[in-house]
């Protein structure tokens, strides 16, 4: 029987239910498998949908997949990491599928399988809970609400051991996603006029990229004054109180006739119309906000195939993780890319305040620090 260690894992163990500190055990990695000791890990609105089982997910599971960390073994066949490199984990996906093979790992054909199947391909497992009991793991490829996670070669980042560590989780997922959205998965160009509907981690990392863009108005829609405030402090030229002011007449008036591109990161198919109604002619939208599986969304059909509109689905950025996470890196170390503004430590065993507070919007990106 493969040698199991010891680690301390938040799960989840029930639909909407608190996370739960545990002790469990992990199993050693397989063939081209990757032991990471996690030093810290961010919360993302995608950990807390799972657990409220928005997707079926089988539950108990231990989840998280914006960790970061320091390699501490690697199983059969894996070259592109050793153990003591530092990584940043991001998602999942296959290598052999059309879309891995053209550059479009996150759009891999067995995507949801890999990243919400609660397990390795073949169904087994890496951890269990002090009982024996299988815990769910291998989300997103990582699992890394726990001291230890077992990731696949193919979504470990190695990142320079100068680079602050504790901090770059967030770039696996909820930064990458923001910031890919524009750069990646639009090619936002300079001079271009750009608009954020909501202002969480998502959308603030979209309005600093469409800045390292070029992009020469930047808008900004929200319902909370504070991310509105901070938007306009990472690069928005103007914001809009969707509460106080209709968004899609404000854009086209700050625009002379509507916004070349917008990016819909609330998951609210209201909001999406919105979205779509604000762009100029040729614009294009970008869906990143995560709702239940099975919502639909309306809009006019003449009024976007006429002036010739686009929406475009994108998941984590349409980014190469391995490519991409080192220049937001590079981005914030020159100053550029300021992400740590939106951040807020939390201590592991306080990950039900950490979510708590993101879902009261008090914090933009918790990030948990594991013990040492």
């Amino acid at each position: 029987m493969t040698e199991m260690r010891e680690i301390t894992a938040a799960v989840a163990r029930e639909q909407g239910a608190p996370f739960a500190i545990e002790t469990a055990k992990i199993a050693a990695p397989g063939p081209g498998e990757v032991l990471v000791r996690i030093v810290a890990v961010g919360v993302c609105h995608t950990d807390i949908i799972v657990r409220d089982q928005y997707y079926p997910v089988p539950l108990p599971a231990v989840l998280g997949h914006e960790g970061s960390g320091v390699v501490e073994a690697t199983g059969a066949g894996v070259a592109a990491v050793a153990p003591g490199d530092h990584v940043v984990l991001s998602f999942a996906s296959c290598g052999v599928c059309n879309p891995c093979l053209s550059g479009h790992p996150a759009h891999c054909a067995d995507f949801f399988g890999l990243n919400f199947g609660g397990g390795r391909k073949d169904g087994s497992t890496a951890t269990c809970d002090a009982h024996g009991h299988v815990l769910h793991d291998h989300f997103f490829g990582q699992s890394s609400f726990g001291s230890f996670a077992i990731a696949q070669e193919r979504n470990v980042v190695k990142v320079a051991k100068d680079a602050p560590l504790e901090l770059l989780g967030p770039l696996g997922c909820g930064i990458q996603t923001g910031a890919g959205a524009v750069l990646r998965a639009m090619k936002v160009p300079a001079g271009a006029s750009f608009a954020a509907f909501g202002s969480g981690a998502v959308g603030l990392s979209a309005i600093m990229a469409a800045r390292v863009a070029g992009a020469t108005k930047i808008i900004a829609v929200d319902v909370t004054p504070s991310r509105l405030e901070l938007a306009l402090e990472l690069g928005a030229t103007h914001v809009v109180n969707s509460r106080q002011t209709d968004p899609v007449a404000a854009i086209q008036e700050i625009t002379g006739g509507g916004a070349d591109f917008t990016l819909e990161s609330s998951g609210r198919p209201e909001v999406l119309r919105q979205a779509i109604d604000a762009l100029t002619i040729l614009g294009t939208c970008g869906i990143v906000g995560a709702p239940k599986l099975g919502t639909e969304a309306k809009f006019d059909v003449n009024m976007v195939m006429v002036p010739g509109k686009r929406i475009m689905g994108i998941v984590e950025g349409d980014a190469v993780p391995q490519v991409f996470i080192p220049e937001l890196i590079a981005l914030h170390a020159q100053g550029r890319f300021p992400f740590d503004r939106l951040v807020r430590f939390y201590d592991f065993a306080d990950i039900n305040q950490a979510v708590s507070d993101s879902e009261n919007g008090k914090t933009i990106k918790p990030i948990l620090r594991l013990p040492a």
